[in-house]
């Protein structure tokens, strides 16, 4: 009766990890409340410039892995506000080799940017991934630079700017220029580069007769309802490194529940992160202060504020903040860290296992260079490590044989001092000494083995390179869940299963290859847990069938490989091999034996 109570109880929590995963995946960002807030004087000066959000019409604030609107109402809505935002002259283009967008010359806003290089799906025709919206759109989340001023008056968020040209290029840069009439003139000089980085020279000139004093500041405001998932391994949300640490986090949900996070540590850049884009701001010389903030109705913002400084009459001065707005791409990140942006890299939250990762990373994209494929580069990166670990497999079935060859002698023993715990303890260390068997050897290849797989698996959730991959057939993004799910039968039944049961082929082949391994592997499990891993590839059958396509590639490539790694192994040692099919036979007696003293 216990043994079958633990088994019913054990199908109730496979039962309840599978349904509701799915029903926690949906619900795990409820809409926050509106927070209230009250700020100091310079922070009351930025605040004011903001102008009054329009009012959106809120949609359901489910979240994909890569972000993005989701809900239908939500995207009309965001490019009928695009159509009309984007036609208002009073904008500046921006045509860089991987930039293309606006500025906006009200409030000087840079709210327009999309990437040239990435689409938003498969569709060749879906148009260029948007970072930035205007502000008021259901996407919103856009730049500005500006100034705090105490008795001055200075440019705010309905200030009109004067530009010195039409299109921001890598070769032509634009000036902002506003004059208060009052004797001090405020200048924003805009370049960008060959990737994602815009750059702002923040100057004010003093003409007047007496001494200013000014406080130059940049934020970024975004709305959440673009933002990607937060997973246990993958951060959402603000980022940034201070003083010498990155730092992931607070998320949307815990900044709601804060208000306002301050930091702790001179910025060194900020911003806030999705899956595979970026949005981050980058102070220069001179000190600086930065937090983060709610502003309610899904609205985010983080501030870079420097501190104060005197313009004499006659004198002008400068601060320069860069603005990157663009995919996380690891090479173009370490690239900007080389320049002396510190820890730009660490905007991959690439977790403990980074020194790991980052190899893994370089040859993965070599071997796409060398196969075209990035489904096929998968599967070689993953022969290639199945192959570096095949030695340390050696040793650890070479570990088991020597444990089984001394197994008889070890009953000997425990039978002979059963009485006398310690003197047992003693033989049997003097056995492993004397055979030369080390009880923990096959443990260790194990514990090594961990940090590198774990840590392929997060190259390939991380991975920009992996984004709208095509591998064969009908899989024609390796970064999306497998799209032939069988109960619609691959497409032919006109309707869409639930996602907790959209089981694709992959899924199928990573719960069949699990279970093959299950059924190979030697164990020394009861009946009950027997049963238990009898069940559990069913299990992850469903619970990963939601996962990109190419991580469901990886695991069935390495359970493939595992169980021709075993095979291999199993014909070196054949002793195991008859110890497993031995003990396979003595738990269906035991079984058998239990069933019959239950129905007697």
């Amino acid at each position: 009766m216990d043994n079958q109570r633990n088994l019913l109880l054990a199908v109730v929590l496979s039962a309840a990890l599978l349904f509701g995963w799915d029903f926690v995946m949906s619900r795990y960002y409820p809409q926050p409340d509106p927070v209230v807030q009250t700020e100091a004087q310079a922070d009351a000066a930025i605040e004011a410039t903001d102008t009054v959000d329009a009012d959106v019409t809120p949609g359901r604030r489910g979240r994909n892995l890569e972000g993005g609107l989701t809900n239908p109402a939500d995207i009309a809505l965001e490019n009928a506000d695009l159509e009309t935002e984007l036609a208002l002259p009073s904008r500046v283009a921006i045509d860089a080799p991987e930039l293309s967008g606006s500025i906006n010359l009200v409030g000087a806003r840079v709210d327009d940017i999309t990437l040239k290089d990435h689409r938003q799906t498969v569709d060749k025709d879906s148009g260029p991934v948007r970072i930035f919206s205007p502000q008021g759109t259901p996407a919103q989340h856009f730049a500005q630079f500006g100034w705090v001023g105490d008795g001055i008056a200075v440019p705010d968020a309905r200030t009109l700017w004067e530009a010195d040209g039409q299109q921001l290029t890598q070769t032509t840069p634009v000036t902002l220029r506003w004059d208060n009439g009052r004797g001090q003139r405020f200048t924003i000089e805009l370049s960008v580069d060959e990737h994602y980085m815009i750059t702002a020279r923040q100057t004010v000139a003093n003409t007047g007769r007496g001494s200013i004093v000014v406080q130059p500041f940049a934020l970024i405001n975004r709305t959440s309802r673009t933002a990607s998932s937060d997973i246990w391994n993958v951060h959402s949300g603000p980022i940034g490194v201070f003083g010498d640490s990155a730092q992931y986090g607070p998320d949307y949900d815990d900044l709601v529940d804060e208000g306002r996070a301050r930091t702790e540590g001179q910025p060194k850049w900020l911003g806030f992160t999705d899956i595979y884009w970026l949005s981050a701001l980058v102070p220069g010389s001179g000190g600086a202060e930065a937090d983060f903030r709610s502003l309610g109705n899904d609205l985010f913002r983080s501030d870079l504020i420097y501190e104060p400084f005197t313009v004499v009459p006659g004198r002008q001065i400068s601060r320069t903040t860069q603005l990157f707005a663009g995919a996380k791409d690891s090479v173009i990140l370490d690239q900007y860290e080389a320049t002396g942006i510190e820890k730009f890299g660490l905007a991959i939250d690439w977790g403990w296992f980074r020194w790991f990762e980052k190899p893994i990373l370089w040859l993965l994209r070599q071997l796409f260079e060398l196969a075209g494929n990035f489904g096929v580069a998968i599967i070689l990166l993953t022969v290639i490590i199945r192959g570096l670990m095949f030695p340390i497999a050696q040793k650890q079935f070479a570990s088991m044989a020597a444990m089984k060859a001394i197994q008889p002698k070890m009953k000997a023993i425990q039978e002979r001092y059963k009485d006398d715990k310690p003197k047992q303890q003693q033989e049997i260390m003097a056995l492993y000494k004397n055979e030369g068997v080390n009880p923990l050897a096959g443990c260790l290849p194990i514990l090594i083995q961990i940090p590198i797989f774990f840590a392929l698996y997060k190259v390939l959730m991380l991975a920009i390179e992996m984004r709208h991959q095509p591998f064969v057939l009908w899989i024609k993004d390796l970064s999306a869940p497998d799209p032939a799910t069988i109960l619609n039968l691959f497409g032919l039944l006109p309707f869409t299963p639930p996602s907790f049961l959209a089981i694709g082929v992959l899924a199928v082949l990573l719960g069949i290859t699990m279970w093959l391994t299950f059924r190979l592997n030697p164990t020394s499990m009861d009946p009950v847990q027997q049963q238990i891993f009898s069940i559990m590839p069913w299990v992850l059958m469903f619970v990963m069938a939601p996962f990109a396509a190419g991580l469901l590639l990886y695991w069935v490539t390495s359970n493939l490989l595992t169980l021709a790694q075993q095979t291999y192994l199993y014909s070196k040692h054949p002793q195991l091999r008859a110890a497993s099919e031995k003990q396979k036979t003595d738990q269906k007696t035991v079984a058998a034996r239990d069933k019959k003293k239950g129905k007697a």
